[in-house]
């Protein structure tokens, strides 16, 4: 039976916005209920493996049969993370039966070689994935495709749109990129025709809801799910403090503001420790950036893999975001999951899912004084910070665990096309 909700995701332009704390939490009746419901999903899935697929149309069998397309796990990054959380939260459902095509194949030799050079290996990449899409697409319903914006767009979901749309398939674009407003401001001229191809837009925040609305789109917010299951928690009574960050190492997400935030909490708290997962274009400069500040008990980390993340949030006290632009973190959700208390600044869409001081502490993106402040002050108050992680946990179990989400994907992929065209909001 399906819990009620006051937000469905399917709600007309005019209801009113579903806020963190303005909705009533649809679950179970506790949250201890919530949490065990979710663990035995967990460990219902956890052996699902996610690979690249080759259908045979005369296997599939009956019910409605969704692709997923989207980035492969041999590069880690958010949309990858749920993209396989999605494909194992759906093969627990009786209603669909689900596969999975990446956008970058891994070739096999001797074309394997070509993908070494960058050039060659975005045209030979391109063509194995377009043929794959021509091959696989007839034998399934829908076609769910993970977008991001900019020329990935243009990459990887334009292709399987127009397959999709070939094919007469019903097609669903599930956009996660905090960037949408510039994206559809600066390439709106060939991005809107094409989203306009797609049945159904999803994203996983009211943030994007509105920019798409915005933008003359109409889309439906489902919210990125959270394995609850696999987060791990314990008791932070008394705190080092040990800090953790697991943003990429890109300028929107703004390392170099919590290294430069956490020198100053170190010269009022020596004994300090920040720890430093991720990756990305800007590793030497933070490095370095370390080093000229010369900060102690600094650790790099590297990348991490997913099955690894939730002991890194449970070995910290203090979880840190000061991202410039972005949409619903996953990372900050998880951190949540964890019962780890969360400093983060108030980029994009992370006012819908962080209230100040109810959940986190939130600071002006771009603040690195405040950010310090914040950091600090959650270090000096571990029992309100513990109680502000606790509401934060419990917030997470309501909205974010598989069962709070799986019926939204079910309308989504049930709900017929005229119902929710992505262009109705303009007409």
């Amino acid at each position: 039976m399906r819990a009620s909700r006051s937000c469905s995701p399917y709600a007309g332009r005019d209801n009113a916005r579903c806020r963190p704390f303005e909705c009533n939490p649809r679950n179970a009746t506790s949250t201890q209920t919530a949490v065990e419901a979710a663990r035995r999903v967990h460990l219902k899935l956890r052996s699902v493996p996610l690979t690249a697929i080759h259908v045979d149309s005369t296997q599939m069998p009956k019910g409605r049969r969704i692709l997923l397309v989207g980035p492969s796990m041999r590069y880690l990054g958010g949309q990858a993370v749920q993209a396989r959380r999605l494909m194992q939260g759906l093969q627990s459902l009786d209603a669909v039966h689900v596969a999975y095509l990446e956008v970058d194949p891994a070739l096999p030799a001797p074309f394997a070689s070509l993908q070494r050079t960058p050039i060659l290996r975005t045209l030979v990449t391109s063509v194995a994935y377009i043929f794959a899409l021509l091959r696989t697409v007839p034998a399934f319903d829908t076609v769910h495709i993970f977008s991001a914006s900019y020329w990935s767009f243009l990459i990887a979901p334009t292709p399987a749109l127009l397959v999709g749309r070939l094919f007469g398939k019903r097609v669903l674009l599930n956009y996660h990129s905090g960037e949408a407003d510039d994206h559809l401001t600066r390439w709106g001229w060939h991005a809107k025709p094409l989203l306009r191809l797609a049945d159904l837009i999803v994203v996983p925040s009211e943030y994007l809801v509105d920019v798409f609305r915005r933008h003359g789109l109409n889309a439906v917010p489902i919210a990125n799910h959270v394995d609850v299951g696999a987060m791990l928690t314990r008791e932070r009574a008394s705190m080092v403090p040990r800090f953790f960050s697991n943003r990429n190492f890109e300028s929107h997400y703004n390392v170099r503001a919590v290294i430069e935030a956490f020198a100053t909490v170190q010269r009022s708290i020596p004994s300090a420790e920040l720890v430093i997962a991720g990756n990305g274009s800007l590793r030497n400069t933070l490095e370095s950036q370390v080093a000229s500040l010369k900060l102690r008990n600094v650790t790099f980390i590297g990348a991490v893999q997913p099955e690894r993340m939730p002991s890194l949030y449970a070995a910290a006290d203090i979880y840190v975001n000061a991202s410039l632009i972005d949409n619903m973190p996953l990372s900050l959700l998880e951190a949540y999951a964890s019962g780890l208390p969360v400093v983060t600044s108030d980029a994009g869409g992370i006012p819908w899912i962080a209230a100040d001081r109810e959940t986190a502490l939130v600071v002006a993106a771009g603040d690195v004084a405040a950010l310090a402040g914040a950091m600090m002050a959650t270090a000096a108050d571990p029992v309100e910070a513990l109680e502000r992680a606790a509401r934060a946990r419990a917030f997470v179990v309501a909205r974010f665990a598989w069962i709070s989400v799986a019926n939204d994907w079910l309308e989504a992929y049930l709900v017929t096309p005229q119902t929710a065209r992505p262009d109705s909001a303009s007409q």
